[in-house]
């Protein structure tokens, strides 16, 4: 419970401070930084701990508001902890978001990259690029447009017919790494989820 007990002090720190008031300039600023400094003492990472700061940041009208209602509340700070532990949880929300897509995208740049581990032709290498690169998009790609997706890309086929991107399509969807989708191809970044263990269904 240290860390909730932290964030429930820092939080209340930040708002005796914009209360109190005592400089001329930049109170906002130190308040913010108590709030920092004391989230990192009690364990809270650093890129978590500046989540308070960029929700206020963020909803600055809001963030007023609070502050101004919290100050005629004759000391009710209920409200203004709500508004800021609802910001804290949102924010961490999207870094775990965030850290997953980038687990994800790791591990099936790993994968593409085992499926061609004992292939070395010019061939084995222009497919490794054109699946990798085509999984950077997030929708569709339309086969017209699937040489035009990176440089490297473009240069590989910029000697070749229709018929060697077929081809090479064709052999990514027997390996199971590319699909046919409404709108054109798309990697098959999900097939990743297949190696995550099971969880337990929630009570």
């Amino acid at each position: 419970m240290e860390i909730v007990y932290a964030i429930i002090r820092a939080v209340i720190a930040h708002l005796y401070l914009a209360w109190i008031h005592p400089f001329g300039d930049g109170n906002g600023r130190t308040a913010r930084l108590l709030e920092f400094s004391l989230l990192l003492d009690s364990g809270v990472p650093a890129p978590a701990a500046h989540l308070l700061s960029n929700h206020y940041n963020h909803t600055r009208t809001e963030y007023y508001r609070q502050l101004d209602q919290a100050s005629k509340s004759g000391g009710n700070v209920l409200p203004f902890l709500a508004y800021a532990i609802e910001g804290f949880r949102d924010g961490l929300r999207e870094q775990v978001d965030r850290i997953r897509k980038q687990q994800w995208d790791v591990a099936w740049r790993n994968y593409v990259h085992e499926s061609f581990s004992h292939q070395n032709s010019t061939m084995a290498t222009r497919q490794r690029h054109l699946i990798l690169d085509l999984s950077d998009s997030e929708k569709p790609v339309p086969g017209a447009k699937l040489i035009e997706i990176s440089p490297r890309v473009m240069a590989s086929y910029s000697k070749k017919t229709s018929k060697t991107l077929s081809r090479d399509l064709n052999a990514l969807s027997r390996m199971r790494l590319i699909e046919r989708v409404l709108g054109g191809f798309v990697a098959r970044k999900r097939a990743i989820l297949a190696f995550l263990p099971h969880r337990a269904k929630p009570h």
